[in-house]
């Protein structure tokens, strides 16, 4: 890390230099699940896969984005993985991954309505199982967007170019 302070780099290329590879191996896993689903499954993909990959791209980003953020947040490594049990759970257990969206309260469908992997697996299975397109996952497009603007301003902006 301290070579890496002493460079030039702006925070937004430090953030982007750490997210880009895990987006090729998030790439490669989404792959191996999708040839997995078809070839072993038999489950029916409806819909363009270019399309899901740039619906994975949002989400991948959005959740590398998270772990970048609790990174500029934490003190110690420990705090920084507390954090994001406090956040991936909560994720699984309110975006319908789980147990039926619909069918929990309504305080818990607000904030599953917060996190990008309600907006994911609305946007996967539509594409996959009923062949939407841009139009019809827009909807649950644009609150990953804003998701992933919002938490990378608040790493950029708690980003710290020193080892204290």
């Amino acid at each position: 890390m301290e070579n890496l302070l002493a460079t030039p780099v702006r925070p937004f290329e430090v953030m982007a230099g750490k997210i880009v590879p895990y987006i090729m191996v998030g790439y490669i896993q989404v792959t191996l699940i999708l040839l997995a689903a078809r070839l072993l499954f038999q489950v029916p993909i409806l819909g363009s896969v270019v399309l899901l990959y740039a619906v994975v791209l949002a989400f991948i980003a959005a959740n590398l984005a998270v772990g970048l953020m609790f990174s500029t947040i934490a003190k110690n490594q420990m705090q920084a993985m507390q954090m994001t049990f406090f956040f991936f759970l909560p994720s699984l257990l309110l975006s319908g991954f789980m147990f039926p969206f619909r069918g929990m309260p309504q305080w818990a469908q607000n904030i599953g309505s917060l996190l990008p992997l309600t907006h994911f697996l609305r946007m996967v299975r539509g594409i996959l199982l009923k062949g939407n397109g841009f139009l019809e996952i827009w909807p649950n497009l644009w609150p990953i967007g804003v998701f992933l603007l919002a938490v990378v301003a608040i790493g950029l902006k708690r980003y710290r170019k020193t080892l204290d």
